[in-house]
């Protein structure tokens, strides 16, 4: 199969790979339809994360099956499914309990960014639609699979709910899912920290109603100024940095929770902030298979729409692009099409 590489830090290539196969009897193999470039992609592509070999990568993708293991019953070869990008068995306690990101059998997507990808747990894991979404809709569709539910997740995990004036701090895809996600949970009042004009405008269409430019300690100042010094109700971290934690616990007011979904990369938590003002931490890796049941028939209906997050849409032998742009914030999002 063709499939995105990543060989070293800034080194993308697509190349021939092995095509993925079936290895345990519960798994699926998925042809991509539409695949993408996540934000946590570039950690690795920055030389952030160690890239210690030659790897195929991407963890977000809709596509057919094209073929099953013997003891897969639900999904079928010829079905339209969204994979999630961490897989789940869906029947260990900890599935049971609503989180399929702690399944003891936890698996994650490993070529979204292919023609081919391998599903494990595909009954408890694939979302099949009852029929394939026209091209068009496939950007609000792969949104499903990871940032969409991701940007959900920081906001149940902040608790927002209606009435609400909440905080984003962070304006990529996630961030900007976030919004959309505190909108649809309610929020009367989103403050997006971002001061990038496209990311400004697709916030504002989320339903932002006030934008902060400033960074660190100015923009702190100008949230305490826009809530009359009482801080925000919720607050969503969609970062992971150690200035976007710090920023989120200052930015909340006492007795609110902070929904942290960025990958953490040197994010101290401030624990002295947090324990003055009673300020709760929740969130990590977005259970996506818990939330499809509500999420997707939400934007099949048109109710939620994220696919403004995909600014470029390039063919897959283009990736190289897609992570230069968006490493260069040239792009929010690109979605590719093997």
């Amino acid at each position: 199969m063709r499939a995105t590489i990543l060989h070293a830090p800034g080194d993308i290539r697509v190349e021939e790979w092995a095509d993925p196969t079936i290895e345990q009897p519960t798994d699926a193999i998925v042809r991509v339809v539409a695949g993408c470039v996540c934000g946590s992609d570039l950690w690795s592509y920055r030389g952030i994360n160690e890239v210690l070999e030659p790897r195929t990568v991407g963890h977000e993708a809709i596509g057919v099956v094209e073929a099953v293991g013997a003891d897969v019953g639900r999904v079928r070869v010829g079905d339209f499914v969204i994979v999630p990008f961490d897989h789940c068995c869906g029947r260990c306690v900890h599935c049971l309990a609503g989180q399929t990101q702690g399944c003891v059998e936890l698996a994650m997507t490993a070529s979204g960014q292919a023609e081919l990808t391998r599903v494990t747990n595909a009954d408890a894991t694939c979302f099949v639609l009852d029929e394939a979404p026209s091209a068009d809709r496939h950007a609000a569709v792969l949104a499903l699979s990871d940032v969409l539910p991701t940007g959900y997740h920081a906001a149940v995990s902040a608790g927002v709910g209606p009435g609400m004036t909440a905080v984003v701090v962070g304006d990529g895809a996630v961030g900007l899912c976030g919004v959309l996600s505190a909108r649809r949970l309610g929020a009367e009042r989103i403050i997006a920290l971002s001061r990038n004009p496209e990311r400004q405008r697709i916030a504002t269409v989320f339903g932002a109603t006030d934008l902060v430019p400033e960074r660190g300690d100015d923009a702190v100042e100008v949230v305490r100024e826009l809530t009359g010094g009482v801080g925000a109700d919720a607050v969503l971290e969609c970062v992971g940095t150690e200035e976007s934690m710090a920023t989120a616990f200052e930015v909340a007011r006492p007795g609110a929770t902070v929904g942290y979904v960025g990958v953490p990369h040197g994010a101290a938590v401030p624990w002295r902030s947090a324990f003055r003002g009673n300020i709760g931490l929740r969130g990590g890796m977005a259970p996506v298979v818990r939330y499809l049941p509500e999420l997707v028939p939400a934007v099949l209906a048109g109710d939620l729409d994220a696919s403004a997050v995909f600014d470029l849409e390039l063919p897959l032998d283009e990736a190289a692009e897609a992570y230069r742009a968006m490493d260069e914030r040239r792009s929010v999002k690109a979605l590719l099409r093997p």
